[in-house]
Parts: C-alpha cells; structure tokens; sequence
C-alpha cells in the first residue's frame, strides 16, 4: 500500500492524540470520579478527542463508499465525537452527572473503542501495520 506522506503526517497527528485519550479515558472509567485530578484529565480526555476527530475529518477515506470523494462511513463516528463531547461539557457544567456519564461512556465506545476496531479490518493502514 503506496500512502502519501501527507496522509501519514495526519495518522501520526492521530496516533499521537488517540494514544493519549485512550489511556486517560480508561484511567477516568475505572478510577473515583469528580476528584480534582479526574476534572484535570477529563478536560484533557475531552480536549484530546476533539483533536482526533478533527485531524480524521481531515483523511480521506481509503475503504469502503466514499461521499465527496474524501468522507468514509467512519467519518460518522467523528462528527458524533464533535457533538458529544460538547453535550458531555455542557451537561457536567449544569450538574447533570447522569447526562455527563451516558455521553462520556458513549464517547469511550463509539470513538475509542468501535472506531478503534474499524482500524483494525483488513484493507486499512493500521491494519497493514500491525498485520503485515
């Protein structure tokens, strides 16, 4: 698979960003919450995610239709990422905890963990890195 340097420049931006929010986000789902230091990483978490889904608007779709010549199926996860993350800030900022937990639980599924096992299928890059 022939990748354009352009397009490896945004997966390690990725790389760099998701590694991170996945880590912070497993730490923040097992250990006690509303702790100063979980209020620390879960704005650093949210931040973080906000990048990722921002730099994977940016590459183009290599598997699978494509809408616009660039947009991919996995696209949609993103753009979810770019509205819950929001909701979740709002929600814990008016005190409605249950709102903040479904929306950041939701985040962890659908952009770390579904997103993260697309990657995963054969025909996509990290597949062909870690698969050979």
């Amino acid at each position: 698979m022939d990748v354009p340097e352009s397009y490896l420049q945004l997966v390690y931006w990725h790389l760099a960003t998701i590694g991170p929010a996945f880590m912070i986000g497993t730490y923040l789902l097992i250990k006690r919450k509303g702790t100063p230091r979980h209020k620390a990483l879960g704005k650093a978490y949210m931040l973080l995610m906000l990048v990722t889904a921002l730099i994977t608007l940016l590459m183009p779709a290599e598997v699978g239709p494509r809408f616009l010549n660039h947009f991919g199926l996995i696209h949609i996860l993103s753009l979810v990422v770019l509205v819950t993350v929001p909701v979740a800030w709002v929600s814990i900022r008016r005190g409605e905890r249950i709102t903040h937990q479904i929306s950041m639980i939701s985040l962890y599924i659908g952009g770390l963990l579904i997103a993260g096992s697309f990657t995963l299928m054969p025909g996509r890059l990290m597949h062909q890195w870690l698969f050979g």
